[in-house]
């Protein structure tokens, strides 16, 4: 590679704007770790206009991004635009195509179209790296593609997306309900302004899942249909019966191979207290890997805003300006193969399951048959009566079952007239 590189940005919005400043004020540090002198050519943005913390040299600002792949002299690309499809798909093709290397913190892109843009990448011998993607600052992807490489790791697991993880935190700490948290998280820059929801459904955690899934086992992103389940409809009181228990909710992200099968999953979790994921709480994430012969590995930190970002952006282009030219997810994508995914059915969990009933004789009953009929077994119950509205709460810890044992028992309670809302389903984390 030569001394001087050639840089282009394409999205300015948070992201985008701190890494342009990265990019300015770290020039000599960057000459210093690497020998290269690095120069911002070309930007791109919806607005031009907008009020930025600095101004935009107008000599640079292309309003249609594809013209800036017309500069021959462009080395490296970053891709700070979003969302899995669209204009952010096309430059990032048309870019490797063009034999530029890309940068991007686009996990919705990466987990979608990853393996199809790998291979482009490989062919045309020129990296595409992704980082940011997944954990923010975190450097769980290098770690895996580096560090662990030669290890055979059977399960990552963790908190994934630090919106949620702040929600379900202060929830617990408040005792507030789920939309007064979720405001104060808006109100902090934590959450979405405008629709948080994939953040909070868990289809943010999801895509993080897929692309740790693909390179922690070595197999192409896979596209199978998974369990997953958000925070939205989880209650105070559900955090009060947890401390009871000495447990927290956590929002977990999991892959493991089971019987040579892929089991990715997305849902809330009850942890124990004592445990290092139980502790790990506000904004920040943490993964936790199993593998031989390293054991258990633990990284932890920031996982998302523009710094922990920008920080992984960075260490991406360090990367490329080392001459470490690599396939994007490990192997190469001819090598990696789908592999079959695990029968969700038979998924065995232990469960947290919480009634609102009408309080009455014969419905602690009913519910119990209920879940004898489908071969689940009672661990514990509480039961905690409002005499005020004659309603009550029964909560029940269950033994290990089948996830199709779970789904056919509250399939029949729905038809229960005594059962006041849809049961809240938790699962104790194994």
């Amino acid at each position: 590679m030569k001394n001087n590189i050639n840089i282009a940005v394409v999205g300015l919005g948070q992201i985008g704007n701190y890494l342009l400043n990265e990019l300015k004020t770290k020039k000599k540090e960057i000459k210093l770790l690497t020998g290269k002198d690095i120069n911002v050519i070309a930007i791109s943005a919806k607005n031009k206009n907008k009020k930025r913390k600095f101004k935009i040299n107008k000599k640079i600002f292309y309003k249609n991004p594809f013209k800036i792949l017309d500069n021959k002299k462009i080395n490296i690309l970053f891709e700070c635009i979003g969302q899995s499809d669209g204009i952010s798909k096309k430059i990032v093709e048309k870019a490797l195509n063009n034999k530029i290397h890309v940068i991007t913190p686009n996990k919705a892109l990466i987990s979608k179209h990853g393996d199809y843009l790998s291979k482009i990448a490989e062919n045309k011998k020129v990296n595409l790296e992704f980082e940011a993607s997944v954990g923010g600052g975190i450097p769980i992807l290098r770690t895996i593609k580096e560090g662990l490489s030669t290890n055979i790791i059977t399960k990552v697991y963790g908190i994934l997306n630090g919106t949620c993880n702040y929600i379900l935190s202060e929830m617990d700490k408040t005792n507030d309900n789920f939309k007064d948290v979720l405001k104060k998280a808006q109100s902090l820059g934590y959450a979405e302004p405008g629709d948080p929801k994939l953040d909070i459904n868990g289809y943010d955690t999801l895509a993080k899942v897929r692309i740790l899934s693909s390179l922690a086992f070595k197999k192409k992103i896979s596209k199978n249909n998974l369990l997953m389940e958000g925070i939205e409809f989880i209650e105070p009181k559900d955090f009060e019966i947890a401390n009871q228990l000495n447990l927290k909710i956590k929002l977990l992200g999991i892959t493991e191979i089971i019987n040579n099968s892929l089991f990715e999953r997305v849902h809330p979790c009850l942890v124990k207290k004592k445990s290092y994921i139980g502790n790990v709480d506000g904004v920040m994430n943490a993964v936790i890997l199993e593998g031989k012969p390293v054991g258990e590995s633990i990284l932890q930190g920031e996982g998302a805003g523009p710094g922990p970002t920008s920080s992984a952006l960075m260490s991406d282009l360090l990367s490329i300006l080392r001459g470490n030219i690599k396939n994007p997810l490990g192997a190469s994508s001819d090598k990696r193969k789908f592999i079959s995914p695990f029968n969700i059915n038979n998924y065995e969990n232990s469960l947290y399951l919480r009634f609102e009933v009408k309080d009455k004789p014969g419905v602690l009953s009913e519910i119990t048959k209920s879940l004898a009929k489908n071969h689940i077994s009672i661990q514990r119950m509480i039961q905690i009566p409002d005499n005020k509205l004659k309603t009550a709460s029964i909560v029940i810890i269950t033994h290990k079952t089948k996830q199709l044992n779970s789904d056919n028992c509250l399939k029949s309670l729905k038809k229960n007239k005594k059962i006041l809302k849809r049961p809240v389903l938790l699962r104790l984390f194994n």
